[in-house]
């Protein structure tokens, strides 16, 4: 009889924990890394880390709160079922929304960082059209990801502009790159799920040819902003390795699909992208 409350207890806790922490692991690295990326570039432009503090704690505070709130509303795979849980994932919304509600606060207060308010509306906006996307089912699931893509982001553009104080080009230049290379990562990650089991090059190039050629294009739309000013000289390095690492595969045989160590190369990718796009708004030629 223990042993079956205590394994009872178990399936409660991890059913609370669904209800209300954030599950999509990777997602977690579209909202901080473009953070991160976004704070070290503007930094030398205005050290503002009380800013961003309030930042860090208002992104990942609206990130999570949506997980209870779509619990709660019933729009997510993990439901409430009962009354206790319920009022579980409003506690928890309450408590999460309180926080971001204040790190706002302490944003905007006595006029500062006004930019926000744009990068705001264009995530918001995105996230709402992603949500539509969704509901088309899962023929639109990566398109959906690509957009929602653009609200996480968004935290390299409004690091950049509490760090620097301002809502610039850079701070432009820093969301396009990440939501780029995070629209790469995606349909990547989407390429190796529905094509595992593919062997050799010509099978897998006539099931993924679009995102064969769009790697190099990618490359090439890099190079061309660049050229015209937009990107830093040495951006496109940024984008090499996971060029690799994409175009790698296509000559790579059948091999089962460890989705654990899938996951950790992507953070390793995101990681090394993050460090060369930073040096390369330090690098002149």
């Amino acid at each position: 009889m223990a042993e079956m409350v205590g394994q009872l207890r178990n399936v409660n806790t991890g059913r609370t924990r669904a209800l209300v922490v954030p599950r999509e692991h990777g997602a977690w690295g579209l909202l901080l890394v473009p953070l991160v990326t976004g704070a070290c570039i503007g930094m030398p432009r205005g050290s503002q880390f009380s800013g961003l503090l309030l930042f860090l704690t208002a992104s990942v505070a609206l990130f999570w709160l949506r997980t209870p709130v779509e619990s709660w509303l019933g729009t997510s795979p993990m439901r409430v079922q009962s009354a206790s849980e319920r009022r579980t994932v409003i506690r928890a919304a309450v408590a999460i929304g309180a926080i971001a509600a204040l790190s706002l606060a302490g944003l905007f207060w006595g006029g500062r960082n006004y930019g926000l308010l744009v990068v705001g509306a264009v995530a918001g906006t995105a996230f709402a059209l992603q949500g539509a996307v969704k509901l088309f089912g899962r023929r639109m699931r990566m398109a959906a990801q690509m957009i929602g893509a653009i609200g996480l982001t968004s935290t390299g553009a409004g690091a950049y502009c509490v760090t620097a104080g301002q809502l610039d080009e850079r701070a432009v230049v820093v969301w396009a790159a990440n939501w780029l290379f995070a629209g790469d990562q995606i349909h990547f990650v989407q390429t190796r799920l529905h094509n595992s089991r593919l062997s050799g090059f010509a099978e897998k190039f006539s099931r993924a040819h679009a995102f064969f050629l769009g790697q190099f294009a990618m490359l090439v739309v890099v190079t061309w902003v660049a050229g015209l000013g937009f990107f830093p000289p040495f951006a496109a390095l940024a984008f090499v390795p996971v060029v690799v690492r994409g175009v790698w595969w296509f000559f790579r045989k059948a091999e089962p699909l460890q989705l654990h160590w899938l996951g950790i190369t992507e953070l390793l990718h995101t990681i090394t992208f993050a460090v060369l796009l930073i040096a390369s708004f330090y690098v002149r030629p």
